[in-house]
């Protein structure tokens, strides 16, 4: 019986298609995407420059709450309070730090996807013109990129091709190479991307390209270059310093054209009249491949979330001296991770403390109301200057400290954020869920303001301090500062003044590496970190496990890791 069931069963199998020696379980696939047929129209390659878009975005800004925040911590600019106050950065500048593995993936795999682009366009149906278009698209990423890997690292394997199989004989090049070949990517990106008025808003332009080629220059040692390049961009029609109020908001008190810039809606060129816009990260809020959501923190920015203070732990006598989360200047959902470091705080601002625009109450929060009826506080102004004595507050702090407003979205959170928006308290209106703490705007990865302080350094270069003044003054005529003299322009001031007018806003990690100055602002500036900063930090190390999985070349490390 079991051997008549066996011959059944055979024959049954066997009947499904014309011989025994067809499987009729091999997939026949009518229509599939594969790397064979991918990167032939259009349609796909729009595809990929969308993903570099999408993984630009996540490495600077929304991977999560401490990565992007990497750019930031262990700077003259800021200290992460949840560390304590001796942080360990020979381990996390080192070749097993999470700081140096996860930016060196993420890095690599927006050169590696430029890289695909670049290599499937010969064999593509696209035309001619769309053919250019496209390479110039993927060599502004990859340009983009390996210009932030030379900053911090040095000299890196430079890849310009597909990797179809495995590989496991990198070499370094030099920083010298790896910048050279940034320069001829952005170039290229430079002659043949559209102009900036002729992109939607977030593409990149033959501006954008101009704006970062200045910026690579420098870091070569080009300053007369560096010149031109920024001359273009700050001498197109299209662009100019935003010197008007203008915006969603332009008629709230108090504000002023500095707020407007960092205002929800305010950052885009085409929406909203920005002309001080060179490339703007779109986080998008609730729109189909954006980022953001206007129910939770998932996919956003969370600026507001790290660097805003934890009002609620703000205490005397056991009695909180704020109402939180409250989407007004104490922050909205702050935790208090991100603090200023006194340099910035206070001391880049003593010349100008009163009439400087940026450091307005509304732009760096210094005072604010306290706002719980249950303290004896409820209604007196609180400083960060001279808080009470009862709440204990000393440096560093995550409970109560200056900030800078651009990190959140004072009385405009998304609606669907409030626990009770429709409510007649003047505070409890503003009352938000435990699921916000993002950043509700679009965020600037570039804007002229920047461009300016950039010819002024290359000004700098070339020992002519009075352009570079006329250049600063620019920027500081703006923010209603007094002008620099030209005597006083040195390297130091333009990092000052980069400070004052970028601050939370920068990626000041690449800023200071860019020029080898991590360990002098550092041990100047900040010394929560610079009592454990050395100079060998200027370079991050090169990842062990990068080094150990090479194993048919030498991957050397940077000195001093060993």
């Amino acid at each position: 019986m079991k051997t008549l069931y066996r011959v059944v069963l055979v024959l049954i199998l066997c009947s499904f298609g014309t011989s025994c020696k067809n499987n009729f379980l091999d997939e026949q696939a009518q229509s599939f995407l594969s790397t064979s047929n991918a990167f032939k129209t259009t349609s796909d390659f729009n595809a990929s420059i969308n993903d570099l878009y999408g993984l630009v975005r996540a490495e600077f800004f929304t991977s999560s709450d401490w990565q992007p925040m990497q750019y930031l911590y262990r700077t003259d600019m800021a200290v992460e309070v949840s560390v304590g106050s001796n942080p360990n950065l020979l381990a996390e500048f080192g070749p097993n730090g999470t700081l140096t593995n996860n930016h060196w993936s993420q890095l690599y795999k927006i050169v590696a996807e430029a890289n695909t682009v670049i290599s499937r366009i010969p064999a593509s149906q696209l035309s001619d013109a769309d053919k250019v278009m496209f390479e110039a698209k993927a060599r502004f990423f990859r340009g983009f990129v390996y210009r932030t890997l030379a900053y911090l690292y040095g000299g890196v394997p430079l890849v310009l091709n597909e990797i179809v199989g495995e590989k496991t004989d990198f070499v370094r090049a030099t920083k010298e190479e790896v910048l050279t070949q940034v320069i001829e990517d952005l170039k290229f990106a430079a002659a043949n991307l559209p102009g900036i008025t002729a992109v939607n808003d977030g593409e990149v332009s033959n501006l954008a390209a101009q704006h970062l080629l200045a910026e690579v220059y420098i870091a070569d040692g080009q300053f007369q270059n560096a010149v031109t390049a920024a001359t273009v961009v700050i001498d197109d029609g299209a662009t100019d310093l935003m010197k008007s109020r203008f915006g969603s908001r332009s008629t709230v008190t108090p504000g002023d054209v500095y707020w407007d810039l960092f205002q929800a809606k305010n950052q885009n060129r085409k929406s909203a009249g920005n002309t001080e816009a060179i490339w703007v990260i779109q986080l998008e809020t609730d729109v189909q491949g954006g980022s953001a959501v206007s129910t939770a923190m998932a996919g956003n920015y969370l600026l507001e979330r790290v660097h805003a203070p934890l009002y609620r732990d703000m205490k005397v006598n056991g009695v909180g001296l704020f109402l939180w989360p409250i989407g007004d200047y104490t922050g909205g959902r702050g935790v208090g991770f991100l603090e200023p470091s006194q340099y910035f705080s206070d001391t880049v601002w003593q010349s100008d403390f009163n009439n400087d625009i940026r450091n307005a109450n509304h732009n760096f929060v210094r005072e604010v109301v306290s706002t719980n009826p249950a303290s004896p506080f409820y209604g007196q102004v609180i400083s960060t200057k001279n808080p009470p004595a009862g709440a204990n507050i000393t440096f560093p702090s995550r409970v109560f400290y200056p900030y800078q407003s651009k990190a959140t979205t004072p009385f405009n959170h998304p609606t669907s954020l409030y626990v009770n928006p429709g409510s007649s308290d003047p505070i409890r209106k503003y009352e938000l869920k435990a699921t916000a703490g993002g950043t509700y705007a679009d965020q600037y990865m570039f804007r002229l303001a920047e461009t300016y302080l950039l010819r002024a350094e290359a000004y700098l270069g070339l020992g002519s301090t009075g352009l570079a003044a006329q250049d600063i003054n620019v920027v500081r005529s703006r923010a209603n500062a007094s002008p620099v003299l030209a005597g006083d322009v040195t390297i130091d001031y333009i990092l000052d003044e980069r400070l004052r007018e970028f601050g939370v806003e920068e990626k000041r990690m690449l800023t200071l590496m860019r020029l080898g100055k991590l360990y002098d602002r550092v041990v100047k500036c900040n010394p929560f970190y610079g009592v454990n900063m050395q100079p060998k930090f200027n370079l991050w190390a090169i990842p062990q496990s990068e080094i150990e999985r090479n194993r048919s070349a030498v991957l050397e490390q940077n000195p001093g890791y060993n």
